[in-house]
Parts: C-alpha cells; sequence; structure tokens
C-alpha cells in the first residue's frame, strides 16, 4: 500500500507539471540524490570491512601491520574513487543534463 501511495504522489508531479522539461530536471535531482546516497552507503560499507579485515589481520600478526595498512589505504582510494565517479555522473545529469 506504501508502494502505490509513492507512486501515486510522483506522479501528481506529472499532472501539475507546467513542462516537460521541468519534470525532467526534477527527477534528475531526484535521481542523482539517491544514486550518490547508493554510492555512500556502498563507499562506507566497503570501507567498514576494509578497516575490519586490517585490523584483525593486525591482531593476528603485528609484524605485518605497515604492510597490511599500505594495501589497506590502496583498497580505500579505489572504493572512494567508486564514490567520486557516481558525484560527477550526479553533477553531470544536474548541471549538464544530456537529455533536455
Amino acid at each position: 500500500m506504501k508502494k502505490l501511495f509513492f507512486v501515486f504522489l510522483a506522479l501528481t508531479g506529472v499532472a501539475f507539471a507546467a513542462e516537460a522539461n521541468e519534470m525532467l530536471k526534477a527527477y534528475s535531482v531526484v535521481a542523482a540524490g539517491v544514486g550518490l546516497g547508493l554510492a555512500a552507503l556502498g563507499g562506507a560499507i566497503g570501507m567498514g570491512n576494509t578497516a575490519a579485515a586490517t585490523i584483525a589481520g593486525t591482531a593476528r600478526n603485528p609484524g605485518l601491520g605497515g604492510k597490511l595498512l599500505t594495501t589497506m589505504f590502496i583498497a580505500l582510494a579505489m572504493i572512494e574513487a567508486q564514490v567520486i565517479y557516481t558525484l560527477v555522473i550526479a553533477l553531470i545529469a544536474l548541471y549538464a543534463n544530456p537529455f533536455l
């Protein structure tokens, strides 16, 4: 029932829209927000798992702490790069929208 209500609520904007161009801009903003939220959520989960595995590995073998720390920073940079790519795509969708 909640999903149906959400669909009707979303479609009321279409009924009262002055132009289709404005609706496309509005949907672009919603899509950018959802995309950034999901990317940040996935990145945070990945970073948490990476840090937990590094701490567990250092606790098991303290001699490898430096090597594990270096590997962790490389992995965190790769995870963060994916979130930044999502940010770039969201900014393109907002300011240089190819569909307008």
